[in-house]
């Protein structure tokens, strides 16, 4: 049992990209019948009427995803004004694409330091980024950009009139400077 609630994880975890039986295998310390046995017992379990998630095999890769039964609920959700208040993790996804378009989902995990492919999948289905093509780079990965509703939703004309972030950050590590000379030299002042 504790296995199953493990691979559980590891699949929340890896998102969009996924595991292969291999990985499962090293991961866990599982022979190959081991694992097998292990996906197909959770395969079961979510195959419940009660259940809202599944495990599809996608590429090669075994992927948690959710029923396509209850499609019209995931869409109406997306649609509802209410839920479109964008979290600190999804405008931080989205200011890392907007200042660096077009970017790699590889390339926005490795300047946000975790995995991105939940919050780009979130930000493709309120349309606020799009794919834009493929890169160049080995496995020629989709390429994302903005799109005009991101525009529209920031009150932008065009992409150039987002803030000069290095400006930004030159102002903010000035800010910091003088704070920590104000407390050094006030609360140690000779007497």
């Amino acid at each position: 049992m504790k296995n199953k609630a493990i691979l559980e994880g590891l699949l929340f975890v890896v998102g969009e990209d996924g595991l292969t039986l291999d990985q499962i295998e090293e991961v866990l310390e599982l022979t190959e019948d081991e694992v097998k046995s292990l996906v197909n017992d959770l395969k079961h379990s979510y195959e419940q009427e009660d259940r809202g998630l599944r495990i599809d095999f996608l590429g090669n890769r075994l992927k948690l995803t959710t029923k396509f039964e209850h499609r019209e609920y995931y869409q109406k959700l997306l649609e509802n004004p209410d839920t479109n208040i964008l979290s600190q993790a999804a405008l931080e996804t989205l200011a890392i694409i907007a200042y660096n378009e077009p970017i790699t989902r590889m390339q926005v995990d490795k300047i946000r330091g975790v995995s991105s492919s939940q919050m780009i999948r979130k930000l493709v289905a309120k349309g606020l980024i799009k794919e834009s093509g493929r890169s160049d780079l080995p496995g020629r990965p989709i390429l994302y950009e903005t799109t005009n509703e991101f525009l529209d939703y920031f009150g932008l004309s065009n992409i150039d009139e987002l803030p000069d972030m290095e400006k930004y950050i030159d102002e903010v590590k000035e800010e910091k400077e003088e704070e920590e000379t104000d407390l050094y030299t006030s609360k140690y002042k000779e007497q």
